[in-house]
């Protein structure tokens, strides 16, 4: 399995995305994704699935200790004592002892990327989580959280597809040691049925997610497709065995496109 390392941390290079998975859907799409070979599971507080996610973790039989397991905290709990009871929750609820990599969701408009990052080093620091990083942070964010940090931030969780350019960002967490995790990796599905890619999985006899997801692995970054479809959950971990020639990387990067980033909102920070 392909794996990316970051000061210490090493998440399996594809994992299970559940954002919009609920209820018995979420708890099938997790269980379906192990039996499949999966050992890399992402959930959030704020997807409201944790229980399911959990339940989804037990019904396989594998021992813990194989599956990293990622969760998030969101902006409206980051202040110190909010934070460490919505660890709890987040552990109670998942039935697990620790997490194995805990982020913040998204940067707060109230808390200074500085506080909040050293309140969740208490959090690691308390044993709750074995790693802890962030999700949506800008370059100036990133830098900010780096330089008050007593703890190694593992990931950096953003948006990232062939329509928006992220190469400035994935740039600043390299230079970090951060690994850059990427949400929304096919786009939405949009960018299966770009020619392009469709003329690439035509030629190398896969399919159209393969090869945007055999994109994102590299370029250094680890990809957590959604799906409860167990057919495209085998589907999507099938990336070894090929590689993208120079020309195919440059032809699926020349997709990017001003305007396309799909996660943005009134409480997102000013993007680079």
């Amino acid at each position: 399995m392909l794996t990316v390392t970051a000061h210490g941390a090493t998440l399996p290079a594809i994992g299970l995305g559940t954002w919009q998975l609920n209820g018995e859907t979420a708890s099938a799409a997790v269980a379906a994704a192990i039996e499949a070979g999966y050992r890399h599971i992402d959930t959030a507080i704020g997807y409201g699935n944790e229980t399911e996610v959990g339940e989804g973790l037990r019904r396989t039989g594998v021992a813990r200790d194989q599956i990293f397991l990622t969760s998030k905290i969101p902006p409206e709990q980051l202040g110190a004592d909010d934070m460490m009871r919505a660890a709890e929750a987040s552990l109670r609820r998942l039935r697990v002892d620790q997490l194995d990599l805990l982020l913040i969701h998204w940067p707060s408009r109230t808390l200074t990327a500085a506080e909040t990052i050293r309140s969740l080093n208490r959090v690691k620091q308390r044993g709750l989580a074995r790693h802890i990083g962030v999700s949506n942070y800008t370059v100036r964010l990133l830098d900010e959280a780096w330089a008050a940090t007593e703890e190694p931030i593992a990931v950096n969780q953003c948006e990232h597809h062939p329509y928006l350019d992220q190469s400035k960002l994935r740039a600043a967490t390299e230079r970090h040691g951060t690994a850059f995790v990427a949400y929304c990796p096919l786009g939405r599905a949009e960018a299966l049925d770009e020619p392009v890619i469709k003329d690439i999985a035509g030629r190398l006899g896969r399919a159209p997610a393969q090869i945007v997801l055999r994109w994102q692995i590299q370029k250094g970054c680890v990809a957590i497709p959604k799906s409860a479809h167990p057919a495209r959950i085998r589907q999507n971990l099938d990336i070894d065995g090929f590689e993208l020639a120079a020309a195919d990387m440059d032809a699926i990067d020349a997709l990017r496109t001003d305007g396309s980033r799909i996660c943005d909102s009134a409480f997102s920070p000013d993007w680079d």
